[in-house]
């Protein structure tokens, strides 16, 4: 198998072949692999060509050597082949997207009592991040995760512990912390702007889950535009890749912007939810101009806060006094 699959899914495979060779009267002899991928929404022939590692779950010698030869130009080019037991493959795709998921949700968790207790938690990030054991990568707050694969890893092994009789206690905090972590940005306009925001646009900018991807599955976007529109407001939005995939899950409920300033025409604020590329490096000056109100909420983190205050602008980030 080479999707992410439940585990003991290639136990129930191997089942149902030697069932079926039974009822044949066939006698074929066969293993089961499991193989999980590790390919990043994006970055999939990147990932494929220079894995971090290769991780293979064998039940016998025989497919541990057809394997190793399938996967013989990777071995040669030094990636890391780690070859263990099938039940044992099928959890580490599960145990690594839930590790991941994890530290988002703990840096998001953290984030918010840095707004709390005053703290930075910009400067917090650097701090631990500088620690070899933690590092840099997935510790960077947000408006919580999305996608494919986190939210339905997560799910996942929580219910596959549960059919067990064990809790999962640490992943339904983070599954909890996530849900909770979409709400905020939209939280932060009300503290701002008051919860009747009846009569106000917002403009948007990005719509899937993350850049690189037109991916709108569990996309925080979804939850914050609907909690703005239920507020009363109206919505425009712009996303470089997602503009159709977002009409099939929001119907004609925004409008979709031509540009990432069209969607800031008349908007009474900008509300940064994936950080494109695109959106890293903006004209400043213009948006002012577009906006009603220079005001920013900021749901990555990609801006300087100092220097939208000496042009002028009233900035909210998540984890920041």
């Amino acid at each position: 198998t080479k999707s992410t699959v439940p585990v003991g899914t290639a136990k129930k495979v191997k089942t149902a072949v030697q069932e079926e060779l039974d009822k044949r009267g066939a006698s074929i002899d066969f293993d089961v692999a499991s193989n999980p991928e590790f390919l990043k929404e994006g970055a999939a022939i990147q990932d494929f060509l220079k894995p971090d590692r290769i991780v293979v779950g064998v039940e016998s010698e025989k497919s541990q050597k057809i394997m190793e030869k399938l996967y013989k130009p990777f071995l040669l080019n030094g990636h890391p082949t780690i070859f263990m037991d099938v039940p044992s493959a099928e959890m580490t795709k599960y145990a690594a997207n839930s590790m991941l998921a994890t530290k988002i949700s703990f840096m998001n968790d953290v984030a918010n009592l840095c707004e709390i207790m005053g703290a930075d938690v910009n400067m917090v990030r650097k701090g631990i991040g500088s620690d070899t054991r933690i590092g840099t990568k997935f510790i960077y707050p947000g408006v919580g995760y999305g996608g494919s694969c986190f939210p339905k890893d997560v799910k996942a092994l929580i219910k596959t512990a549960d059919e067990h009789g064990y809790q999962m206690k640490v992943l339904k905090a983070v599954e909890d912390v996530n849900e909770a972590q979409k709400s905020v940005l939209v939280a932060k306009v009300k503290k701002h702007f008051g919860n009747d925001l009846s009569g106000m646009t917002f403009g948007i900018w990005g719509l899937s889950f993350k850049p690189k991807t037109d991916d709108m599955r569990e996309a925080p976007s979804i939850v914050i535009i609907n909690q703005l529109i239920e507020a009363g407001a109206k919505v425009r939005a712009f996303d470089p890749v997602a503009m159709e995939e977002a009409h099939r899950d929001l119907g004609d409920s925004i409008v979709y912007a031509k540009d990432e300033y069209d969607a800031l025409v008349d908007a009474d604020a900008l509300l940064l939810v994936t950080e494109w590329p695109e959106f890293r490096v903006p004209n400043f000056n213009v948006i002012g101009k577009l906006l009603k109100n220079k005001v920013i909420f900021d749901g990555r983190n990609i801006y300087d806060r100092e220097e939208l205050a000496e042009l002028g602008y009233t900035y909210y980030g998540i984890g920041l006094k």
